[in-house]
Parts: C-alpha cells; sequence; structure tokens
C-alpha cells in the first residue's frame, strides 16, 4: 500500500464566507471547486503541495443552499450536519479533517478493522471539473462521523477501479499553483497511542502523532508568512 496526504479539510458556514476567511487568513483566493450533489456541499480548492507531500491540496467545503435536498443523505460527510461543529464554523471556517489517498482503498479498510475501527464503507462519487470528470472512491461512515476529533483521515482512491492512470485526473492536475505550500502536520489526541497504531496500519508516515488535547495542526508557508491553522478538538 501507498498511503499519503491528500487534502486538508476546512468547514465553512458558507462558501463565501470561506473565501473571506481564505483572504484574510493565508493571503491568497482560492480556486474554483465544483458539487457533490450526493452530500449537498460545494468546495474551493487551491494546490499546497510541497516535496514532502508532493499531492496536497486545500479544500474549502460548506452546506449548499441551492442543493437539492432530496438528493443528499441523512447525513453528510465529515460531521457536517453535527451541532457542534456547525455552531464553530459559524463564527469562523475552522480545519477539521485531512484526507489520505491510498492505492487501494480495500486494502487500508481491511487493516483498520483488524485494528477495530470501522472507517466506513466505500462510496463512489464524481463531479466536474475544467478539464474532465473527476472520479474517486472515498470511505464514508453512515453517521457521517470523522473518528478521533477529525485526526483519523477519511480515505479517498482516485480515478475509476479499473483506471490504468489512477491520478491522471487528481485535482492537483487541474490546480495552479497558489503560493501556499504545507509544510507539515502534526496531531494531539488522548489516544495517541491507538492512533498511531491506525496511522501504522495505513502505512501513513511524516505526521508527528502525541498525547494531549485533541488537535489537527497544519503548518503553512504563504503569501502572509508561515501560518498554523488548528482543529482545537472539533
Amino acid at each position: 500500500m501507498k498511503t499519503q496526504i491528500d487534502h486538508l479539510v476546512v468547514v465553512a458556514q458558507t462558501l463565501e464566507q470561506g473565501v473571506q476567511w481564505c483572504e484574510a487568513k493565508l493571503g491568497i483566493t482560492p480556486g474554483p471547486g465544483g458539487e457533490h450533489e450526493q452530500f449537498g456541499t460545494h468546495n474551493r480548492l487551491f494546490k499546497i503541495a510541497s516535496p514532502a507531500n508532493p499531492l496536497a491540496y486545500f479544500e474549502i467545503i460548506a452546506i449548499n443552499p441551492g442543493a437539492k435536498r432530496s438528493a443528499t443523505p441523512a447525513t453528510r460527510w465529515f460531521d457536517m450536519d453535527d451541532a457542534a461543529l456547525q455552531a464553530a464554523v459559524a463564527i469562523e471556517p475552522r480545519l477539521v479533517h485531512f484526507v489520505a489517498n491510498t492505492d487501494d482503498i480495500q486494502a487500508v479498510r481491511t487493516a483498520l478493522k483488524i485494528q477495530g475501527i470501522d472507517r466506513g464503507p466505500v462510496v463512489h462519487a464524481k463531479r466536474h471539473s475544467r478539464r474532465g470528470v473527476l472520479q474517486w472512491q472515498i470511505t464514508v461512515r453512515d453517521d457521517g462521523q470523522r473518528l478521533f476529533d477529525g485526526a483519523l483521515p477519511t480515505l479517498i482512491q482516485w480515478g475509476k477501479p479499473d483506471a490504468a492512470e489512477p491520478l491522471r485526473l487528481h485535482p492537483r492536475n487541474t490546480l495552479p499553483r497558489s503560493g501556499v505550500t504545507l509544510q507539515s502536520i502534526a496531531v494531539t489526541h488522548p489516544t495517541a497511542a491507538k492512533l498511531q497504531t491506525a496511522y501504522d496500519a495505513l502505512e501513513l508516515k511524516g505526521i508527528v502523532v502525541s498525547t494531549g488535547p485533541a488537535n489537527i495542526c497544519a503548518v503553512l508557508n504563504t503569501p502572509k508568512g508561515i501560518v498554523e491553522l488548528q482543529s482545537l478538538g472539533l
């Protein structure tokens, strides 16, 4: 298996709020994204790739008020229907999660199940981009929970299941350089040992895990200098 950071997830109450926050906090305007019809959400994106994280990009995501509610599930991904999360992002957008890219999503799901962790079933999803249709498989629990206060990544595998070049249509290939790069991710959690065991099962490296209050800290190099984003237990 090969597992690495795919993208950071920042939830905003609205995309407009997310864009304004990004401009003020990071000094750039995020690029266009798209709609996720099956979850009733939409996003804005920009590239944050670095030598250590060559696939990394940044997602600002919000509930789409124009989505057809009949077409969306009872529970959205990334805990976006959670009352505490919604109350927090109503004040300010917040880093809440990250997603890990894998070349064998079923194998990593199984590796987590051996550890007693149910990352959720694999859902097939797609959206249109300027360079074609992006297709992926992603783990989404029926209850929408992120697990470990967002510190256990959702798993994603890009491309069709039988694609010869699965990463050909990856967001990193449709996004220009943004001037922002991901320097590091560090995680603290009360159950750090169990979380580290889960990372080891995923063969996910490069993230410092230590015992402490639940938090994800992403360090970014931006036009405004070094910026730290934290989940603060959300």
